[in-house]
C-alpha cells in the first residue's frame, strides 16, 4: 500500500454490488495519471450504475489534493452525462481513509 501510488475505480450495479473493479494506473511515490475516459469505459463495459473510486497516498498524508479535487469534479460530470453516479472517492493510507461524499467534496 505504501509503495506506489495506485488509482482503482469500482463498478457497481444498481443495488451498489460490485460488479469489477478496475485498476485506472499505478506511477509512482508522489503521483499517478487519471485518464477519465478509461473510467468510463470500465463502467461502461460493466453495465454500472455507480462508481466509487479510489487511491492511496503512501506518504500517509490523507489531505486531498487541489488535483485530487479537480479530477474527480471532471469524473463526476462525465457520470452524470452517461447517467452514472459517483457515490464516492477514497484516498487510503495503511492505516486510515477519507471520503470525498463523507467530507463534502461530492
Amino acid at each position: 500500500m505504501d509503495y506506489r501510488e495506485s488509482f482503482f475505480a469500482l463498478c457497481l450495479n444498481q443495488a451498489n454490488r460490485v460488479l469489477g473493479i478496475k485498476k485506472i494506473s499505478e506511477s509512482g511515490i508522489s503521483s499517478t495519471i487519471v485518464d477519465v475516459r478509461i473510467i468510463m469505459q470500465a463502467a461502461l463495459l460493466c453495465n454500472a450504475s455507480g462508481i466509487i473510486l479510489a487511491h492511496n497516498y503512501p506518504s500517509g498524508n490523507l489531505k486531498p489534493s487541489q488535483e485530487d479535487l479537480n479530477i474527480t469534479q471532471k469524473i463526476k460530470e462525465a457520470s452524470q452525462f452517461l447517467n452514472f453516479q459517483l457515490l464516492d472517492h477514497c484516498i487510503l493510507t495503511s492505516s486510515a481513509y477519507i471520503s470525498f461524499a463523507d467530507d463534502g467534496h461530492l
